[in-house]
């Protein structure tokens, strides 16, 4: 296997574009790939563009209808009408917009054949993720949804056991939906609680479909959940179930919007507990899967300040050449900040926290605590059908 880590990257990626007026400003992924740049990643990194996902690839999780829908409604966005998902608030049509699709999703199945063949041992496509995306329509920003894309290539190549964790804000419905009854499919979401938040969906009580019990694990947070609680919850049920599952590689979502800036969602993590997750997700990847890592952006809408520097760790974490969080962010990178959007970019690669947590096993469960109850209510939903004690 190669040591060299790939960062999927292609300048068309930015056209997935919703609009002046969307939360989703592609100039989350400018503003990402010019601080990679900034802080010289990519003599770490093999930069790789693949092309766009053709029609076979894209029916390994997108139905057929599904497809030639979205491709008439880039044509001719305006006739788009809310039809599969399209046309919608969320999910506006725009022209080019199965191309923008098709290439992001492109780079994250390029990156997994990558890993899994052993060209690369860790690829990142920050710009993939968009996991709400279902077989016959779109959701939540998400046109294609690349994770599953690349999760069922793999499974096409022949593996056998592909682990799917989710640290978004949102839960990861459409990759759980994909293989809700596929046993070779563990997918853990970590996320705000879908009384609370889009989509819905993600309680502890949904684990798999017949066949498949306890391959979906969903831990839903309550609303202000912060840094320690939340990485408590992390190390509470991934590295347990990675371990009896023992993937052969792992894929990981890593949406942004679980920061307390982000104008979305009601968590409140700092920039700091995001990228202990990263690191935690990589530290996985070589303990539990052979050392195979295909890491993957997602949500994220505080678009200057949280995002660019989240994803930067994550890519700088996957190349071996982890950012200093004490760091200052490089002087060329505020310019850019500045002259792409007239905003002032954030001076240092942290929020000045220090994120620690209580360890599960060591302290113990709190029934007063909310988010050791939520802790808890996964457990039991699923680790007894991993053998697993509660």
């Amino acid at each position: 296997m190669s040591g060299q880590t790939r960062l999927m990257w292609d300048e068309g990626v930015t056209r997935y574009d919703f609009g002046p007026s969307h939360p989703m400003n592609p100039v989350r992924l400018t503003l990402t790939r010019k601080l990679v740049e900034s802080f010289g990643l990519d003599r770490w990194l093999d930069v790789v563009a693949a092309p766009p996902l053709g029609d076979e690839a894209l029916r390994l999780v997108h139905d057929a209808d599904y497809v030639e829908a979205v491709r008439h409604a880039s044509a001719q966005p305006r006739d788009a009408d809310e039809w599969m998902g399209l046309g919608t608030v969320d999910t506006p049509a725009f022209a080019g917009m199965h191309e923008a699709s098709a290439l992001i999703a492109g780079q994250s199945v390029r990156g997994a054949e990558d890993v899994w063949r052993g060209a690369a041992a860790h690829a990142v496509n920050f710009a993939g993720g968009l996991h709400h995306a279902m077989p016959r329509n779109a959701s939540g920003f998400c046109v294609y949804n690349d994770p599953a894309l690349a999760i069922a290539r793999l499974l096409e190549l022949g593996a056998e056991r592909v682990a799917y964790v989710d640290v978004d804000v949102h839960h990861g419905d459409g990759v759980q939906h994909a293989f809700w009854d596929d046993p070779r499919v563990l997918t853990i979401s970590l996320h705000e609680h879908p009384r609370t938040l889009f989509p819905g969906t993600g309680r502890p009580e949904e684990t798999g479909g017949e066949g498949a019990a306890g391959r979906a694990v969903n831990v839903a947070l309550p609303a202000g959940t912060s840094d320690a609680e939340w990485l408590r919850a992390l190390h509470a049920v991934v590295p347990e179930l990675l371990a009896e599952f023992s993937p052969q590689i792992l894929v990981s979502q890593h949406g942004a919007d679980t920061h307390v800036e982000d104008p979305l969602a009601n968590l409140t993590l700092s920039v700091d507990a995001q990228r202990a997750a990263a690191e935690s997700c990589h530290d996985w990847a070589h303990r539990h899967a052979e050392g195979r890592w295909l890491a993957l952006g997602g949500g994220g809408y505080a678009v200057v300040d949280v995002v660019p520097r989240i994803w930067t760790h994550l890519v700088a974490i996957a190349a071996h050449h982890p950012i200093d969080p004490a760091a200052e962010v490089p002087e060329e990178w505020r310019h850019a900040v500045y002259a792409l959007t007239r905003q002032p970019g954030p001076r240092r690669m942290t929020d000045g926290r220090r994120p620690a947590w209580r360890d599960w096993h060591a302290d113990g469960y709190d029934p007063a605590n909310a988010v050791d109850q939520a802790i808890l209510a996964t457990r039991r939903a699923v680790y007894p059908t991993h053998g697993l004690l509660a």
